[in-house]
């Protein structure tokens, strides 16, 4: 406890490193997910694959932005499978062709194994996609089954072929400016992939349509460094998001802004990672709204979408700009080279984020914005365009095996966004315009991929 009262425990111990993309190329096949349908709820065939590739970013890790690329894939891959069964919009890349009575199932469910098999090829989906099968009822005729695996296999192959050559591949360094101001690494990883601002996006015209206005609107490190602007952003996070006390600052965080700081972190491999935590919540609000298959594939398929996109547009905002901004324990433990006095320096602080064993923990990649926040803005976004209203009470509790299944209760959608842009203050990794931008930013890519796809 801290002398004003509130815990220090680090919520997420774990015991793994971030990784700089998908670990597809481990050396050993994994099981991706129990094979049954363990949800009380009756069998669906989108729920359960958006499921499966959940359990599989536990397992294999990776970045945020190789990590919605590839839920992208899945979803538009089965929503292109499901609108070519039954119409329900536009399709993404094309209607498959029917050539007889189809399974509804078998397609989707063709479809998402096929991608997973392509994007994951050292993970085994073979029990999850005979378990699919299966829950076809026994009246549906083999071969319309296998009319279904064909059509979804050829959709799935459809979007592996066109984002094939997406730049998510393209090899990239990164030099850090080495002046005040500017990011640096803090921990044990370098800069995580540095290229996914330059990938091509989904639905947005290019990665920087909606780039936002830099840091405060200051154009250099020592315009930005010497501005009150600063001081005010860096000393919130200094007393709100820190570990414990020092000599120099008292931390002020509650405990229920603790809990918030563990509730949305998943930073770390092990864990669901923020856009899957996202996927877990909009399974839960498409339950209680009683979505069919096909408007389930829908959904999924505009929040894949959007998520990739907002994953893309966060990188070029974190990297392709002037200013690729630090994280706040650069900002506070080197406080004495920024020419601002109004910013205590403080060598002894950490952020409230660590590994397992104690040490800080800061995602490795520039500040601003905040890929958490600009993720929840454009899953609020789908959701409220979806369902016509902000208004959606719901209660979800975190997968997290290290936070110790904490449960929070939202009564808006916009509510839930601003709480998880929030956390990352509170967490110690984050400053206040790196949320509010962010949030800004995910829901003007939202906007665009709801308005102008299927």
């Amino acid at each position: 406890m801290t002398s004003s009262g509130m815990s220090t425990d680090r919520l997420r111990p774990s015991r793994r490193t971030v990784l700089l993309g998908l670990a597809a190329s481990a050396a050993t096949s994994v099981v991706a997910a129990p094979t049954a349908w363990a949800d009380p709820a009756p069998y669906e065939a989108v729920h359960y694959w958006s499921k499966i590739f959940e359990d599989t970013v536990k397992k294999v890790g990776g970045a945020p932005g190789p990590i919605t690329r590839a839920v992208a894939i899945m979803h538009l891959s089965m929503y292109d499978a499901a609108n070519s069964v039954t119409p329900i919009g536009r399709p993404y890349l094309a209607k498959q062709p029917l050539s007889g009575p189809t399974s509804l199932n078998a397609a989707i469910a063709t479809a998402a194994y096929t991608v997973l098999r392509g994007l994951f090829p050292s993970v085994y989906f073979d029990g999850n996609y005979g378990f699919a099968l299966s829950q076809d009822a026994a009246s549906v005729p083999q071969a319309d089954k296998d009319r279904g695996a064909v059509l979804g296999r050829a959709a799935a192959e459809a979007l592996l072929k066109a984002r094939a050559d997406d730049g998510s591949n393209a090899s990239a360094t990164y030099t850090p400016d080495g002046v005040p101001g500017a990011w640096r690494p803090t921990g044990r990883e370098a800069a995580a992939t540095p290229q996914w601002g330059n990938v091509r996006p989904f639905g947005l015209t290019a990665p920087a349509q909606f780039r936002p206005p830099l840091p405060g609107g200051f154009t250099t490190y020592d315009a930005l460094l010497r501005s009150t602007q600063y001081a005010d952003q860096v000393n919130e996070v200094r007393v709100l998001g820190g570990h414990a006390d020092t000599p120099v600052t008292q931390v002020t965080r509650t405990a229920d802004q603790t809990q918030i700081a563990g509730f949305w972190a998943n930073d770390l491999d092990g864990t669901y990672k923020p856009p899957m935590q996202l996927f877990q919540h909009t399974r839960i609000i498409a339950r209680k709204y009683a979505l069919n298959v096909t408007q389930n594939a829908r959904l999924f398929a505009l929040l894949g979408a959007a998520l990739a996109d907002a994953g893309i547009a966060c990188w070029d905002a974190k990297y392709n700009t002037a200013i690729d901004l630090w994280r706040p324990v650069s900002a506070i433990t080197l406080a004495d080279t920024d020419a601002n006095a109004s910013t205590p320096h403080d060598p002894a602080w950490r952020p409230l984020s660590s590994y397992a064993d104690g040490t800080s923990f800061t995602p490795p990649f520039p500040a601003y914005v905040s890929g958490h926040a600009t993720f929840a803005g454009a899953w609020s976004r789908v959701l409220q365009t979806h369902f016509n209203t902000d208004a959606i009470t719901f209660s979800a509790t975190t997968t997290d095996t290290y936070e110790g299944g904490i449960t929070r209760r939202f009564t808006t959608l916009s509510a839930a966004a601003d709480e998880n842009a929030r956390s990352r203050v509170y967490l110690g990794v984050h400053y206040r315009w790196d949320s509010e931008q962010g949030l800004r930013l995910g829901d003007s890519v939202a906007r665009h991929v709801t308005d102008t796809l299927l």
